[in-house]
């Protein structure tokens, strides 16, 4: 198969980057909507402890999203610039290895995360309260593990297959059941979170069977890479490869669930030390924190999108079309969360409400934490799209750098600093700080990384000059 023979290394960048990215975004949300829509009915029928006890649990979700990215985004770019070399067996023993690798890390994941619930969970800011509602939910959602993280991993490589509807219309049936079973069992059979976790699990199960049938089916296409008994071998060699160009995709998660740990702890320190309390603000911060969660699903959508593409015209040498595929891919990344990030600080009132209405001390202090931690959110599309570009293109060393950049460098020391001085509102005034002083400091590595594109490109336009004439 010869390069030009994949639309990604000629169908027009702008049609291509909008048909990988819409099913990708809409993915992302569907990913973030699966914790939302349990908080939602939680809010709705448990109240906000029972809130509380997702934020909780949030990180031990994070940490098996932290997994599933790093082998999912490593395997999907690592094919990508394999099937731009016209190496596609090499691409099809990747996505049997990745398989293979993510069966290993899920088993792992749960055995552990059941040995030390209760322990975890006392770290992550469960309160005496709290701690009940987050056993019962954590519980049921670690032993669902093999399947989120099979539905992760087989989204990206659904992606560079050239798949990108597949991939959301996997995580959609997921998400669809989801909020239909969400208050069933929640209202109806009065399972409470209990249910949630339950109803969350089962559209997890749905959407890896979905995706994973497309790549056992037999295809007639010879250029879609399918999951094969013969090259079901782990090779570490391989495996190691792919890890190292998902590192800054699962350094990202991995700095999250640090940061999680780092709010949730001091959220409880200086709420109790407020009239508002340590399990309000946890609740409400919570809740902030699934926001901020469906705003940056738009611009690692976008990523998402650009990375097959990057990684492809990379393999290819077709610089013209990376350059033009980052350049897009900021532009649209940003505008999207920009409108999103005006819709929050004009209804937040209104969005916070979504979530219930137990006090207005609680309601108060949930629309105060959206005005203020998201007020410089709409830097994150930038930030994103430049991380997702180094990593694309075969640089893991700078894509983990920025990875680690807002979240373990400036965020996470700013949180614990600025509460010293301001008490909670510190913790609030900690992420516009970050997001703004992460921006400036993106732009520094990337913008040495366009001149240089911009250069292979003139050089290979003088070559193919020179070439025509003679």
């Amino acid at each position: 198969m010869e390069a030009v023979k994949n639309p990604l290394g000629y169908k027009p960048v702008k049609s291509l980057l909008i048909t990988f990215s819409i099913p990708a975004i809409v993915s992302c949300l569907i990913n973030s909507i699966y914790n939302i829509v349990d908080q939602i009915f939680i809010g709705q029928g448990v109240g906000y402890l029972g809130n509380a006890a997702t934020t909780v649990a949030f990180p031990i979700m994070t940490i098996i999203l932290a997994f599933g990215t790093l082998i999912g985004a490593g395997s999907s770019a690592y094919a990508s610039i394999k099937l731009g070399e016209k190496k596609e067996e090499e691409a099809e023993r990747t996505i049997c290895n990745a398989f293979l690798f993510t069966i290993i890390v899920s088993i792992i994941l749960v055995i552990l995360g059941l040995i030390f619930l209760k322990p975890l969970l006392s770290l992550f800011g469960a309160t005496e309260n709290i701690m009940p509602y987050a056993i019962d939910y954590t519980s049921i959602i670690l032993i669902g593990t093999p399947f989120n993280l099979i539905s992760i991993v087989f989204s990206n490589l659904a992606r560079t297959d050239g798949h990108p509807r597949l991939s959301m219309y996997g995580m959609l049936i997921g998400a669809i059941l989801n909020t239909i079973l969400d208050p069933i069992y929640i209202f109806v059979f009065h399972w409470g979170v209990t249910g949630a976790a339950i109803a969350t699990i089962t559209s997890q199960i749905i959407s890896a069977v979905v995706l994973v049938q497309y790549f056992i089916r037999p295809s007639k296409n010879p250029n879609h890479m399918r999951l094969k008994l013969s090259y079901m071998k782990m090779d570490f060699r391989r495996i190691g490869s792919f890890l190292t160009l998902g590192i800054s995709s699962g350094i990202t998660q991995s700095v999250a669930c640090i940061m999680q740990v780092v709010m949730n702890n001091s959220l409880v320190y200086y709420g109790n030390q407020n009239p508002i309390g340590g399990d309000v603000a946890l609740s409400a911060m919570g809740i902030v924190m699934k926001i901020a969660m469906i705003m940056a699903a738009f611009g690692v959508g976008v990523g998402i999108g650009a990375q097959p593409i990057l990684g492809f015209n990379k393999g290819a040498q077709k610089y013209d079309r990376i350059l033009q595929t980052y350049k897009l891919a900021v532009i649209y990344a940003t505008a999207l969360i920009f409108i999103f990030w005006i819709i929050c600080q004009l209804m937040p009132e209104t969005i916070i409400s979504i979530f219930g209405k137990e006090n207005a001390e609680f309601t108060d202090f949930a629309v105060k934490c959206l005005r203020i931690y998201l007020f410089s959110i709409f830097f994150a599309g930038f930030q994103i799209v430049s991380t997702t570009y180094f990593q694309a293109t075969g640089q893991p060393m700078k894509a983990s750098i920025l990875s680690m950049l807002r979240q373990l460098l400036l965020l996470i020391p700013l949180i614990i600093i600025l509460p010293m001085f301001m008490g909670l509102d510190g913790i609030l005034f900690s992420a516009p700080i970050a997001d703004s002083a992460s921006a400036v400091i993106v732009a520094f590595f990337i913008v040495p990384e366009i001149k240089k594109l911009k250069r292979l490109v003139n050089e290979k336009q003088l070559k193919e000059s020179a070439e025509t004439v003679n």
